[in-house]
């Protein structure tokens, strides 16, 4: 349960998540998922039908900008990093959504 951590805790599972990143990135340009441009989401970034699926639900109805598209993906990859996961879950994806900005005037 995460809502429980530790200080401690969270900054040792901030630390694998970045040495999660990279080891993954350690033959490119990149650092961490925050570096990804979106033809880097596009060649290193596998998203499940589930995932694909929720998220074109979300620019649909949330009218979500191309850059907010790829901010979601990469925030997705980082929960996924932070639980120790391999692959983006549709509640990983879930989450990300949670985060995005929302309109002024809404």
């Amino acid at each position: 349960d995460f809502q429980s951590e530790s200080s401690k805790k969270i900054k040792k599972r901030i630390q694998k998540a970045r040495d999660i990143q990279t080891r993954r990135y350690r033959k490119t340009r990149l650092v961490c998922n925050s570096d990804l441009s979106a033809k880097d989401i596009k060649e290193k970034i596998s998203l499940s039908a589930e995932c694909i699926k929720l998220l074109r639900q979300a620019v649909g109805t949330l009218h979500l900008s191309a850059r907010t598209y790829f901010r979601t993906i990469k925030i997705a990859r980082t929960i996924a990093d932070l639980a120790g996961e391999k692959e983006i879950s549709v509640s990983h994806m879930a989450e990300s959504l949670q985060y995005r900005p929302k309109e002024m005037g809404a």
